[in-house]
């Protein structure tokens, strides 16, 4: 039987296609706009083009009015976050079975671009519990685990984060310092995690510590940690470049008891689970890459077409046209590669190298479509009355979390000597 949540998008997205092609006198079913995003969906499954539409209205109309708001007062968007529960945005991958909205990755791919075109503090959130959190439990927790630790973070009203790098590990995910001590029926942990996404709202985390420090990355395991619990704390919020609406922080360990029954798989498993968690999450990095540079090219054609300099539409400028060119290549190519990722990852088959490739693509995209935005609204780029400057920062996280455009070049490198038999 089919979930609530999966039967929502379904419905609203029935009602906005209606509601779209309502014909008045002579005027047309979608707008050009409309008609060039949909140029890009040839082929797509009919559930996904409907889940697109629902989320591009929900984007237009209730992220896009506040992301300025959000972003200039740092304000975690709650509300917002529980309605994309609603739509089943949080749980996408998660079987309808246990609640979950029962789509595949292809459809968090289009969902988590057009989230994140709206605001993409929101899309950070999403991916987050998407994909990071809910992903390696789905994958390597039992059934009391799930029931415990999926099934109340459906529906935004919860969510969780996922804690693997510390101050002084960076890339080198391997090198944990945390610790975690197996004593009688509990493990304590002590240390610290850094740059922790959604770590003052998040109500349980994924946590990656040392159970075995002879073992080197082979004796890492992971943990389900809830919270708040005592002997964990955080740190102050970060103040960060971008985005803003997102609470980032520190993580601090000190005499922390969890329950045996908390490890996540069998012990020394952690670097695997993360590694792998890190390959699907990627692919949500990437989508978000893809809904920043899509509104920074959404700012930049509206400001052109708009904007009259000699006498005429700076759109006519083939200095601006050449920018306008290379941004919507740049996005139409990310875009093929993410969804390519996201359907080898659907049909069950190694999906590392191209989920790196996307990440790289679409994130250096990002920040090439919001710079190029700038450059094309001159001086009123750079002011906060446009919405260019903050894609400009936003954009610039996705080439440094879930792994570094260094490091995706690293893997994607390594993997293509695998592939010549090196």
């Amino acid at each position: 039987m089919a979930s609530p949540a999966a039967g929502f998008i379904r419905n609203s997205a029935r009602r906005v296609i209606l509601q779209t092609c309502r014909v008045q006198g002579k005027k047309k079913c979608l707008t050009s706009r409309h008609i060039r995003s949909l140029s890009s969906l040839v082929n797509l499954p009919e559930t996904h083009e409907m889940l697109r539409k629902t989320c591009r209205d929900f984007a237009d109309n209730e992220l896009i009015p506040i992301a300025a708001k959000l972003d200039k007062e740092h304000l975690y968007p709650k509300e917002q976050v529980k309605k994309m529960g609603e739509l089943g945005l949080m749980a996408m991958d998660v079987p309808e079975s246990l609640g979950g909205t029962g789509l595949d990755y292809l459809a968090y791919a289009i969902g988590m671009e057009e989230i994140s075109r709206g605001c993409a503090s929101c899309g950070c959130i999403m991916s987050v519990n998407n994909s990071l959190y809910l992903g390696p439990i789905m994958k390597y927790g039992n059934d009391t685990q799930k029931e415990k630790f999926v099934k109340p973070f459906l529906d935004g009203s919860q969510v969780g984060c996922f804690a693997l790098s510390e101050p002084g590990n960076g890339s080198d995910a391997g090198a944990a310092s945390t610790m975690a001590q197996l004593s009688s029926d509990k493990y304590t942990l002590n240390g610290t995690k850094a740059w922790i996404t959604n770590g003052y709202e998040s109500a349980a985390t994924v946590v990656f510590a040392t159970t075995d420090k002879s073992k080197k990355h082979k004796g890492i395991s992971a943990f389900i940690v809830p919270k708040p619990i005592d002997g964990l704390s955080l740190g102050k919020k970060e103040d960060k470049l971008g985005i803003k609406a997102t609470s980032t922080c520190y993580l601090i360990f000190e005499d922390c008891d969890i329950p045996e029954e908390n490890l996540l798989g069998e012990p020394g498993m952690g670097f695997k689970i993360a590694m792998q968690t890190l390959d699907a999450g990627r692919i949500g990095i990437a989508a978000q890459g893809l809904g920043i540079a899509q509104a920074a090219l959404d700012c930049a054609v509206d400001y052109a077409l708009k904007r009259n300099s000699f006498g005429m539409p700076i759109a006519k400028m083939q200095t601006v046209q050449m920018k306008i060119a290379d941004m919507e290549t740049r996005l139409e190519s990310a875009r093929l590669l993410t969804w390519k990722a996201a359907m080898l990852k659907d049909a069950g088959k190694s999906f590392t190298k191209e989920a790196a490739m996307a990440k790289l693509a679409a994130s250096e995209t990002a920040t090439f479509n919001a710079h190029s935005a700038i450059q094309i609204l001159g001086g009123m780029g750079y002011v906060t009355d446009m919405p260019a400057e903050r894609h400009y920062r936003d954009a610039r996280i996705t080439e440094i979390y879930e792994g570094t455009s260094d490091i995706q070049r690293i893997v994607i490198a390594t993997n293509i000597f695998k592939e010549y038999g090196a």
